[in-house]
């Protein structure tokens, strides 16, 4: 009976310091609170008909909250009339501009040296009557640019105070290379030497936001290539965006 006491007074004892102390976190949330955040940011690309857009986006909104759009899009993605375009994600500390790229560079010239016929002509051991072409040197790229082609993601998130904000700058990019346009022909007995140049497609944003954490925000609608490269206007990507915190050593 007296050890029944003694265990009920110590119980007693322990409650009385904890609930004097302000700072006892039981569930460990006011630890969690001021643990290093991580954000993760994540880019969705879906590709529906222009139609469905507007019946989705039809009526009053107001709210930044799309997470109930975006669920009716993954409906929409699994019988077959939306398409998945493209997704990227990466995980970025407060305040740090953070880049991720799935490219491939293509490198191709931008100036070449005219196509030039020599003033003399050393015909000693060579045959007779060569053509005017035959003799001519063909057009020499001089200079090159890269350009990558593939998705790249650069985004500078900032939490808000109270953990549950992101403010973020984005800019976002999908690059096609459509085809190569001829802007003059030439060919001769060593091979073909065209003039050449790249035809890009991009879908490009460049925008500031801010999300609450855990929630989709519908942040563009753009056109998509149609097959031969133009933008195809009964089509529309829509473009989401859904930040969440992560806290380290959770």
């Amino acid at each position: 009976m007296r050890l029944k006491f003694m265990s009920l007074l110590v119980l007693g004892l322990l409650g009385s310091l904890v609930a004097s102390r302000g700072d006892f976190d039981p569930l460990g949330e006011e630890a969690r609170a001021h643990l290093p955040k991580l954000i993760r940011v994540q880019l969705e690309y879906i590709d529906v008909p222009q139609e469905v857009m507007l019946d989705l986006m039809y009526g009053e909104k107001k709210s930044t909250d799309d997470s109930k759009l975006r669920d009716q899009l993954q409906k929409l993605l699994k019988d077959g009339t939306a398409k998945m375009l493209d997704s990227q994600m990466m995980v970025c500390r407060s305040g740090e501009r953070s880049m991720a790229e799935s490219v491939r560079e293509y490198i191709y010239p931008t100036e070449y040296e005219p196509s030039e016929v020599p003033s003399e002509v050393n015909s000693e051991g060579k045959k007779t009557g060569a053509t005017v072409k035959e003799l001519a040197t063909p057009p020499t790229p001089t200079a090159f640019e890269t350009r990558n082609t593939g998705s790249i993601l650069e985004a500078e998130p900032i939490l808000g105070e109270n953990n549950s904000t992101i403010d973020m700058t984005l800019r976002p990019e999908l690059v096609w290379h459509v085809e190569n346009e001829v802007w003059s022909e030439w060919e001769d007995s060593r091979g073909n030497s065209d003039i050449k140049m790249p035809t890009m497609y991009t879908l490009r944003l460049n925008t500031s936001v801010t999300v609450n954490k855990g929630e989709y925000l519908l942040v563009a609608a753009m056109s998509p290539k149609d097959d031969k490269g133009f933008p195809d206007i009964t089509r529309k990507v829509m473009i989401f965006v859904k930040a969440d915190v992560l806290s380290v050593g959770k």
